[in-house]
């Protein structure tokens, strides 16, 4: 269940200076990253084996092909004449597997490959030793015991094969100390995410990222990752990237430009419709 951003004093928000010299330099490099950990410090991983994947539907069973809409690609065709050795049902079982295995976090960086890299919105890219030292070093299921990911839409990219994406509709309450801050017992409902893992022939992981897809569900202010959590719970980092989206200056003139411009140009028409006259039958 989702519900619109609240609306709430920035000021009221915003730590104080002085704790946000303690951590935020430790903060501000991971706090893309570790919105995702407390999934995988929680997730099954037994079993894993990284080439032996399963054979798994792709999706629901199938039904009758219908005619594609103008615009539309024709997925099955395009990813027919994929030359990617790993097909799409067992490259989504692979990603499944590798958020198992933490992205790297439990099975020591198997999964991912030597070039790999994190890139998110405002965060990365972080190559695989900073990625994996910025996981290893924040629980979040300790401020968050209930944190849940909730995964689902495991589609791969018909234009580029190697690529998985999926959505999350992330929630967690806040029950545990989080950077010093005491537990809130908020509940908290990130925005929806879509996250994508690339691969390379080998099955190994080259990047992992997220964006939020729509800023106006959840009640962290828009905005997803750990920034959201941190926002959710009252202690976000006094940056611009760390709060919910505003306008820039230029932006609100812009469109105080095209308002005005828009008004102009109506009331110019009104004199000339009524020197028309009525339409004659």
């Amino acid at each position: 269940r989702s519900s619109k951003t609240p609306s709430t004093s920035r000021s009221s928000r915003t730590m104080p200076v002085s704790s946000f010299f303690r951590w935020a330099a430790r903060a501000a490099s991971i706090a893309a990253v570790t919105s995702v950990a407390g999934a995988f410090q929680t997730a099954p991983t037994a079993g894993l084996v990284a080439r032996q994947v399963p054979r798994v539907s792709s999706g629901p069973p199938a039904v009758a092909a219908t005619a594609l809409i103008d615009g539309e690609a024709d997925e099955a065709a395009l990813l027919a004449a994929s030359t990617f050795p790993i097909e799409p049902d067992r490259l989504i079982a692979r990603a499944k597997e590798v958020l198992a295995a933490g992205v790297g976090v439990k099975d020591g960086g198997a999964c991912l490959a030597d070039e790999f890299e994190f890139v998110a919105a405002v965060v990365g890219p972080l190559g695989k030793t900073e990625f994996l030292s910025a996981l290893a070093s924040f629980k979040l299921e300790d401020a968050f015991p209930d944190y849940n990911a909730r995964f689902h839409l495991f589609r791969v990219d018909p234009f580029q094969p190697s690529r998985v994406y999926f959505m999350g509709r992330t929630t967690g309450t806040h029950t545990g100390s989080l950077f010093g801050k005491p537990p809130s017992q908020k509940k908290l409902e990130l925005p929806p995410q879509c996250y994508h893992l690339d691969f390379d022939e080998a099955g190994q992981v080259t990047e992992f990222g997220f964006y939020v897809v729509d800023r106006r569900q959840g009640n962290t202010g828009g905005l997803g990752g750990a920034f959201g959590f941190f926002y959710g719970v009252g202690q976000p980092l006094p940056v611009p990237e760390c709060q919910p989206y505003r306008p820039s200056l230029q932006f609100r003139f812009l469109n105080f430009v095209g308002t005005l411009g828009r008004r102009l140009m109506s009331l110019r028409k009104k004199p000339a419709d009524e020197e028309s006259g009525p339409a004659v039958a």
